[in-house]
């Protein structure tokens, strides 16, 4: 089995707000590390087949080139150690406790997610694959 070299993201792509994250992820990715899985494709339940259909929906993972996953701000905060515009932001979240924090605000944005597309007019477009 040969290892992948990119991260693969799964995301709510029935979420604006979801789909518009991914869409400006893949722009800051300009070494082509993060590959964009939306959760109605089949193989979002494939490449975490450890993850119940909930689990997968109640917030964006990325499962690393070896199998590793990371879920909601731990997600951004490893992405961003890979994207040169977000590496600053991924170093504050190494900072202690503000991961704590990272994850709190995180929920409480997934769990108003379709409400805050709708105050910032996000629309489903999805991102390019």
């Amino acid at each position: 089995m040969t290892k992948r070299h990119y991260h693969q993201v799964l995301y709510d792509d029935t979420c604006p707000l979801c789909a518009f994250q991914m869409r400006l992820l893949q722009r800051l990715d300009w070494f082509g590390v993060v590959k964009a899985v939306p959760l109605s494709d089949p193989r979002a339940a494939l490449a975490a087949p450890q993850l119940t259909p909930e689990q997968r929906l109640s917030a964006i993972h990325c499962i690393t080139a070896d199998g590793k996953i990371h879920r909601g701000a731990r997600c951004f905060r490893f992405l961003g150690m890979r994207l040169p515009l977000l590496a600053l932001l991924a170093l504050v979240l190494w900072i202690p406790g503000a991961i704590r924090v990272a994850d709190g605000v995180y929920q409480w944005v997934s769990r108003n997610r379709y409400g805050l597309s709708r105050v910032f007019g996000c629309k489903v477009t999805p991102p390019s694959r």
